[in-house]
């Protein structure tokens, strides 16, 4: 045997092994990723229209008519959150209701030569509601898209007649899963996290993703039926909200010198068992700082207060549409 054929077929040491086998591994994961991804766009296609802002393409949705209502969905979300807790569909009897898919979810764009804080996301919608011919409306934003609502606010106080903050981080706070998240968000690295593994640990978690969203209340029998999971656990929409993850902080910090200067009125709504936010640290020290602003406390519910108690926050709607 030659000393070439000889080096051909000796054995590859184990850790080079392991590397290979590694690599193939996430080959695979990578490739049934991307099918189930495929998968759950063609069983959940667009329900809106696209609107384009400076060259970005914003998936919205349309219902009703009546003074404006602009839903804005919370990080790794999708317009089929307020579908789901039929809060369209009940708002849309006496307003014209318009769901945006924030950039990086459901079937809006997120380029990446920008870094889309709650300011630059803001500006993008702004440009959205002027070319839909929206002149005045009331903004409701749920966990992270309340900070979008309150930067739109504070840019375009003439165009936003109200604000309903639901559930809303605004202050500063040790969160972990800022760091955990923040090499996902990062380019080359976050692409093959949000590939490979990100996918596969969300479904094993789902279970307890929901217990934290939702709890101490129960999932509701709607979302758990017609929620469409893996939308949000396509690997672009698992990098986008780790991307709204790691900039949570900063953003906090950016925006808190503000909220003194909101003058519209404003509804905060909170659920005092919320297991992601303190209700105390985030909603009543809003409350505190927005002169004017109405605190609405649900006693003993979570954080996802449209799918909890949808009730409490059409009745928010309609008491700032009778203020206005």
């Amino acid at each position: 045997m030659s000393v070439r054929a000889a080096t051909l077929t000796r054995p590859l040491p184990p850790a080079a092994g392991l590397a290979l086998a590694g690599v193939a591994l996430l080959g695979a994961g990578a490739v049934e990723n991307g099918r189930r991804a495929r998968a759950a766009e063609r069983a959940t296609p667009p329900v809106g229209r696209f609107v384009e802002v400076g060259g970005t393409r914003l998936h919205v949705l349309e219902r009703g008519h009546g003074p404006a209502l602009v839903l804005l969905h919370g990080n790794g979300s999708l317009i089929q959150d307020w579908l789901v807790s039929g809060l369209v569909d009940r708002a849309a009897r006496t307003h014209r209701v318009i769901a945006i898919d924030r950039p990086g979810f459901g079937y809006s764009e997120r380029p990446r030569s920008r870094i889309w804080t709650p300011v630059m996301q803001a500006g993008l919608i702004r440009g959205a509601l002027h070319s839909l011919g929206v002149e005045k409306a009331t903004v409701l934003g749920h966990s992270w898209g309340a900070q979008v609502a309150v930067a739109l606010a504070l840019q375009d106080s003439a165009r936003v007649r109200a604000l309903i903050l639901e559930s809303g981080y605004y202050f500063p706070s040790p969160r972990i899963d800022s760091l955990l998240f923040a090499p996902q968000g990062l380019p080359g690295l976050g692409d093959l996290i949000s590939h490979t593994v990100a996918p596969v640990a969300s479904r094993l978690l789902w279970p307890r993703i929901l217990g934290r969203l939702f709890g101490p209340s129960p999932v509701p029998e709607r979302f758990a039926r017609d929620f469409p999971v893996e939308m949000v656990l396509r690997p672009s929409q698992l990098r986008s909200a780790a991307a709204e993850s790691a900039l949570m902080v900063p953003d906090a910090f950016a925006l808190r010198p503000h909220y003194g200067e909101l003058r519209m009125p404003v509804t905060i709504l909170s659920g005092t068992g919320d297991r992601l936010l303190s209700h105390a640290d985030q909603a009543v020290a809003l409350h505190r700082q927005i002169p004017g602003s109405r605190l609405v406390a649900v006693e003993g519910a979570g954080h996802m207060l449209h799918q909890i108690a949808p009730d409490r926050v059409l009745n928010a709607i309609t008491k700032l549409e009778d203020i206005t």
